[in-house]
């Protein structure tokens, strides 16, 4: 990246505390016309933060942003997006009932002599979606998209803003491969024409294929600012967590044990089928698979979630039957979702709460809770998972997500499973919080514990599994042992 040329921003001795603690101290941070600059750091970095300062969302307490050369004060969301600066959240919230083209220019509509122009919105809306390659009718409502949709409209919603700068913020969390190809063109063809991309992701591949540069942040304060070419992984993530990971899986030759769960003919129309596997005790099974390939739709039905048509599961050696959650659960089998914030756990109650929520009839005496066993038990997990948090009353909504995601593994492990299936078990989590997640699965594999792993991730895939399903859709075409896999042929079966 060029250091000649005007800077779009320019960001010195920003500074933010909230009730006396200091959220960012004295940040520093720069960004160009037409180049992609990731911001890196754990949970609780400051990312957060600074990027709602820079949408105008709040104020800080001192320092300076010049946009243009010219110092912005008294910010507001409107002045800032008025000036260019647009952002898409993690977090989508678009109009369930309203429909994309409405969702695309809600607020900012064309307006007919008396009525909303709609014929103007649809046809401009239809140009946005041709121009980042989104295959969608725009009068299809929002309830009706899946979350890679959202996340690609948001993006068609910026650029029909005139947004001179875009902050992304984990864009493509939810994205299969293919649509993360088609984010990756999408912010080829905004560069050249220009704008200026500030990006946020723990996915460190992509970090190392799309930006330009990377600023660092740890514990609210600035770190470095790099080339990209000047880091690798690992002088990366020493920067992002202050200490080496030496490995960041720290995966175990393990022996596996008696089988624990086995599935045969497994098959839910539309779906999957024929699905045939076992998993050991004292094994990690990985499910790879582009998205739509039906990994967590299995995982669903074993659970109970989701009715099968056909097929056999066998826990232990018994066949057995499973029509809720509540079924599985008693079997010994508990399945964590992938969206842990809306099915994981509730946001507004303690961790104490959240940690006893599956299991409290073993908590309960005569229709009343019994305190002193809830909180020894729950103060047992808290230690053995290393769950960071003020104490057992502190709300769940107020932990970072790496805490959330060991809340809810806790919830689960309290009902003494012999499977444990963890759907996207690290999605949205800092690098530092991925490896004691990862230490956490290895330590119950080597206890005896079934593991399934889902995962988009195939480095998480191949670092963390003993062996390997593969999907395509819908169909099992491999089961690879640790040796003989790799990313190349797990790609190769993906798309059989």
């Amino acid at each position: 990246m060029p250091e000649s040329g005007k800077q779009i921003i320019r960001v010195k001795d920003l500074n933010k505390s909230f009730s006396g603690i200091k959220a960012l101290d004295s940040i520093q941070f720069d960004l160009y016309p037409g180049e992609v600059h990731a911001l890196m750091g754990e949970n609780g970095a400051g990312k957060s933060t600074f990027m709602k300062i820079l949408m105008g969302l709040i104020l800080p307490d001192s320092g300076s942003i010049n946009f243009n050369g010219e110092l912005i004060e008294n910010m507001d969301v409107h002045k800032m997006l008025q000036k260019g600066i647009s952002m898409i959240h993690q977090e989508i919230l678009m109009v369930p009932e309203l429909t994309v083209a409405q969702n695309i220019f809600l607020g900012r509509e064309f307006k007919g002599r008396v009525w909303v122009d709609e014929h103007q919105i649809d046809q401009q809306s239809q140009e946005l979606l041709n121009l980042i390659g989104l295959d969608l009718n725009v009068k299809t409502k929002a309830k009706q998209l899946s979350i890679a949709q959202m996340q690609l409209i948001e993006i068609a919603k910026a650029i029909s803003n005139h947004a001179k700068v875009i902050i992304m913020d984990e864009p493509s969390s939810a994205l299969s491969a293919k649509e993360c190809e088609l984010l990756f063109k999408i912010i080829k063809d905004l560069k050249s024409k220009g704008v200026a991309i500030i990006y946020i992701s723990h996915k460190l591949e992509e970090i190392f294929r799309i930006a330009d540069r990377i600023t660092v942040l740890r514990d609210g304060k600035y770190i470095t600012t790099k080339n990209t070419n000047e880091l690798d992984k690992n002088s990366l993530i020493s920067l992002m967590v202050g200490r080496e990971i030496e490995n960041l899986f720290d995966s175990d030759s393990r022996v596996p044990g008696n089988v624990i769960l086995e599935v045969k003919g497994l098959t839910k129309k539309g779906k999957f089928e024929h699905i045939k596997f076992q998993v050991h005790a004292r094994e990690v099974l990985g499910i790879a698979g582009l998205m739509g390939a039906g990994r967590t739709e299995i995982a669903r039905a074993i659970f109970g979630l989701d009715k099968i048509d056909s097929g056999e599961i066998l826990l232990k050696g018994h066949k057995i039957e499973i029509r809720s959650p509540k079924d599985a659960i008693e079997q010994g089998i508990v399945y964590v979702s992938e969206d842990r914030k809306a099915l994981g756990f509730i946001p507004e109650l303690s961790v104490i709460e959240n940690i006893t929520l599956s299991n409290l009839k073993n908590f309960s005496k005569r229709g009343f809770i019994q305190t002193k066993k809830e909180t020894k038990v729950s103060s047992q997990m808290v230690d053995d998972l290393k769950i960071k948090a003020a104490g057992l009353k502190q709300k769940v909504i107020n932990l970072s997500g790496g805490n959330q995601q060991k809340i809810v593994i806790a919830k689960a492990l309290l009902t003494s499973p012999a499977l444990l299936i963890l759907d996207e078990p690290t999605r949205g989590i800092d690098i530092g919080a991925k490896h004691e997640i990862y230490k956490l699965i290895n330590q119950l594999a080597n206890n005896g514990l079934a593991v399934i792993i889902i995962s988009s991730e195939l480095p998480e895939i191949l670092g963390m599994s003993d062996r390997i399903l593969v999907l395509s859709k819908g169909k099992q075409t491999a089961i690879l042992n640790k040796q003989e896999a790799s990313q190349e042929k797990i790609m190769h079966y993906a798309i059989h």
